[in-house]
């Protein structure tokens, strides 16, 4: 195949998937945003935490407000300000075994599981426009040696995640 001819039917081949994409995400593919354009600025008060795991609420409200300024087109910014309001609560922070060391038993693997509620509401109309209730995720560290990592790399695993998947569905209704 010469040069030419692969330039056109990679040309082809664009044109014909171009049509494909449509303007608004509900509609098809789109390369707008899924995200709610109505709302230009968000708020994000620290989240409530009812566990006895300390400084895990600062940590995951630092994440969120870092997801939202990469993964949407909103601002942050204070509450009085806001068009909408994201507020929740960590609800439970539980340790989990993944591995054990054979021979021995001594746990090799472990997971830091949180567990939140949150509700995302529209300041303007005082709508609600998602809400959910035992939403969770893992990060996962070895206490075990020669790594000897502590709990703290658990639990900033487990946030990170939250919040990038908790952004992630603050995304407009299909």
């Amino acid at each position: 195949m010469t040069r030419q001819t692969l330039a056109t039917l990679l040309a082809l081949v664009v044109a014909a998937l171009l049509p494909a994409c449509a303007a608004d995400p509900s509609e098809g593919y789109s390369f707008a945003s899924a995200h709610d354009t109505s709302i230009q600025t968000v708020a994000v008060p620290i989240f409530q935490n009812d566990t006895f795991h300390t400084g895990v609420e600062l940590t995951l409200t630092k994440d969120l407000i870092r997801q939202i300024q990469q993964q949407t087109p909103w601002r942050v910014t204070s509450s009085d300000k806001a068009d909408a309001i994201l507020t929740g609560s960590i609800t439970n922070v539980a340790l989990r075994n993944l591995s054990t060391r054979t021979g021995v038993g001594f746990v090799q693997e472990m997971a830091v599981q949180m567990t939140v509620q949150f509700e995302f509401v529209d300041n303007r109309s005082g709508k609600t426009l998602t809400s959910r209730t035992n939403y969770s995720a893992l990060g996962a560290f070895v206490p075990a040696n020669p790594t000897g990592e502590r709990i703290d790399v658990g639990y900033a695993g487990a946030s990170q995640t939250l919040a990038k998947d908790l952004v992630g569905d603050l995304q407009t209704a299909w």
